[in-house]
């Protein structure tokens, strides 16, 4: 080993010493160039072309490389559907739709004209020219979403439409391919169309049931993780043969995952981690490695070709990004976002240039092979992944760090000043995880922080110092993958809900939530707590437990809310928790209540949107027949009443027991809103002001943020 590293030939063959290499590079890099304010992600294109075997010769584009690579590009694919939110998707459809149509049709028109007319190519050729220039690759999704304007409507606009312009790209390639090989005819097309009919059936139907399966069965962090990367690939491979490229594959795999994994999740931070960390770096190392600068230096043809791309592929982004950001009104710098994020072209454009260059249609006179691309166009293509990744990474940076930091403004300057301190009583090591995925799911986007509390009772062999400390180790961990804080805090007290009343008291806690222990439900003791305990602490949010399953694999929360509960101080502190349940898992969240309750939050659902439907309940019994119909994979919320609280009756009182007699197999939550605000709280909620939305929905909108 000694010898063979003292004797180094280029390129390096050692694996050690070649996967040492691209660390260091992946690794200083972005350390760099942050300094001096150039995209990280350009930075690795650059040194992968030094590198590569068209610059120094350091390093070859082996297996290895590729695979990393191709990895690393499904792995942006798959990151743009996962974190798309599905119910501003849905919203937005159309905006999505209308973009795809420009972003499609004016870099096609573009290039048909300046292959056909200006390069003198064929038809079919011209047709497989312009089609490179309408697909674009989200190299740069991994930064936007990293600066948390993943929600905002320009970047979900530009998710939307990549996925349609990457699929008709990648159809006029299948398209072309076939005619130029004698072979589109009917049973082609019929071949093709019921491919990718079963192929989105199964991805989009299929793979969310085993994956709840497979996430409510196996509890190994390690394994889910793996499941996923098995998933993504699965897809991938899937869709190649159904006839279409991996990269959507890819992305529906994220469309079908989107609801099984939390954004808020430990899973979602493993999945971002790592491939923010490894697969995606070497994708783009790769990517540079393709780069051979000695042909435009060769060849002028080569460089014509080349400038005809560039006019054709970012003059045909920017029109469509323009045309885009007047139709439907948006700022400028979501307009610049939209051209930045839409710019960069890779995976599908070097999909397609290199089956249209391997394709030989004939020989010429010498008899060298014809090819439907050629070299000149292949060499093009690359000097036009480089300059569109640059200017990709430059405008999408700085739009979208403009927008994120009036995001900010916003937030700093109309900001409700109420406090979200949210508590955890952790006593039963079986349901921590659910308590702390719970936690992270009701909590807001700005709160990098939770409290746990475990109540120590020695003399009633309620927990012990040693099991104390192993529930909070595990609730810390817990948190921390989901890269949150989590202060465990332990109380020696011979009452349990007086030691964590010390304890709200001490950390000014406005949420409480408290576990039942898996299947067994309200004991006669919890009962006890909860009604001369819990509920004597009238200032806060308190959220009762109950999981069987974890909350990413619910499909649909039932949610039931008394006459009147609009009328209570905290009944709007307490539907937000409500909403980010829903935003966060995805679940679709069917409300049921009073026509009069249910069109304040109708009004909400415009300013936050969620997947939601509304129907009115006529009274108690009601409520109960329709919570009953509650299917599998499906969760209860209920938002109840203490005395003296307007939505408060006295059938209240028998919930506990109709809980534990039909519902103990499903997922369900009591939530309690506070009926007293605190002396220090800015943002008093007076009853009498409920009908005031436009303060409602500011309040909303800057916790959403």
């Amino acid at each position: 080993m000694l010898l063979s590293i003292h004797h180094i030939s280029l390129p390096i063959e050692d694996p050690l010493l070649k996967f040492l290499i691209e660390i260091i590079i992946i690794l200083c890099i972005p350390l760099l160039l942050n300094k001096i304010k150039v995209p990280h992600l350009l930075g690795l294109i650059i040194a992968g072309a030094i590198i590569g075997p068209n610059g120094f010769g350091v390093l070859s584009r082996d297996s290895s490389v590729v695979v990393t690579g191709t990895t690393g590009l499904l792995y942006i694919m798959f990151l743009a559907g996962l974190e798309i939110d599905m119910a501003d998707f849905k919203k937005n459809k159309w905006k999505s739709i209308i973009f795809s149509i420009f972003t499609f049709a004016v870099p096609f028109i573009l290039g048909l004209v300046g292959g056909y007319y200006v390069l003198g190519f064929s038809l079919l050729t011209s047709i497989l020219f312009a089609s490179l220039f309408s697909s674009h690759t989200l190299i740069v999704y991994p930064m936007v979403s990293g600066l948390g304007i993943a929600k905002n409507l320009s970047v979900n606009i530009t998710v939307g439409g990549t996925m349609i312009t990457d699929v008709l790209s990648l159809l006029v390639l299948a398209a072309i391919v076939g005619m130029s090989q004698g072979e589109a005819g009917t049973a082609f097309w019929v071949k093709l169309s019921v491919s990718m009919v079963v192929f989105t059936l199964i991805v989009l139907l299929v793979f969310p049931i085993i994956a709840r399966w497979f996430f409510k069965t196996v509890e190994d962090k390690i394994s889910q993780y793996l499941f996923v990367i098995v998933m993504i690939y699965l897809a991938a491979l899937l869709a190649e043969l159904a006839g279409i490229e991996s990269i959507i594959g890819a992305f529906f795999a994220g469309l079908a995952l989107n609801k099984l994994i939390p954004h808020t999740s430990s899973l979602m931070n493993r999945v971002e981690f790592v491939g923010n960390a490894i697969f995606i770096p070497f994708f783009l190392i790769s990517v540079g490695m393709l780069i051979d600068f000695n042909a435009f230096i060769q060849s002028w043809e080569t460089l014509w070709v080349a400038t005809i791309m560039l006019i054709a592929s970012i003059g045909g982004k920017y029109s469509a990004a323009m045309l885009t950001k007047k139709t439907f009104k948006l700022t400028n710098d979501e307009g610049q976002l939209i051209f930045g994020m839409s710019a960069a072209s890779a995976a599908a454009t070097l999909a397609s240039v290199m089956v249209g260059y391997n394709i030989i249609i004939g020989e010429n006179d010498a008899g060298e092979p014809i090819r439907l691309l050629n070299e000149h166009v292949l060499n093009g293509s690359i000097l036009l992944i480089l300059v569109s990744c640059t200017i990709s990474s430059f405008v999408s940076m700085a739009s979208a760090q403009r927008i994120a930091q009036a995001d900010k403004d916003n937030t700093v300057s109309g900001k409700s000043e109420e406090k979200e301190n949210i508590l955890l009583a952790v006593n039963h090591e079986a349901t921590v995880d659910k308590m702390v995925n719970l936690g992270l799911m009701v909590k807001t986007a700005s709160n990098k922080a939770l409290y746990a509390v475990n109540v120590i009772n020695e003399d009633a062999n309620e927990s012990s110092v040693k099991n104390a400390e192993k529930i909070m180790d595990t609730a810390v961990k817990a948190a921390a993958a989901a890269d949150v804080e989590l202060y465990p805090i332990t109380r020696h007290d011979n009452d349990t809900a007086g030691g964590i009343s010390n304890v709200i008291k001490e950390k000014e806690i406005s949420d409480l939530i408290v576990g039942l222990e898996g299947g067994k439900g309200f004991s006669a003791s919890f009962v006890y707590n909860l009604y001369n305990g819990y509920l004597r602490n009238k200032n806060i949010n308190l959220m009762v437990y109950h999981a069987v399953q974890p909350a990413a694999t619910v499909k649909r929360y039932l949610v039931f809310i008394p006459a009147d509960a609009e009328v209570d101080a905290g009944f709007f502190h307490s539907m937000l928790r409500i909403w980010n349940i829903g935003r966060n898992s995805g679940a679709k969240m069917s409300f049921y209540g009073k026509e009069k309750t249910l069109n304040i939050l109708k009004r909400i659902a415009k300013k936050a949107s969620i997947e939601a439907t509304f129907d009115v309940l006529l009274d108690w019994n009601n409520a109960m027949q329709t919570a009953i119909t509650i299917e599998e994979n499906e969760g209860l919320i209920i938002m109840m009443g203490d005395k003296g609280m307007h939505s408060y009756f006295s059938q209240m009182r028998d919930v506990p027991d109709l809980l534990n007699e039909k519902f103990n197999n499903n997922n369900y939550m009591l939530i309690y809103p506070f009926s007293k605000t605190l002396k220090n709280n800015t943002e008093k909620r007076s009853v009498s002001s409920h009908d005031d939305f436009a303060e409602i929905g500011k309040a909303i909108r800057n916790i959403f943020k």
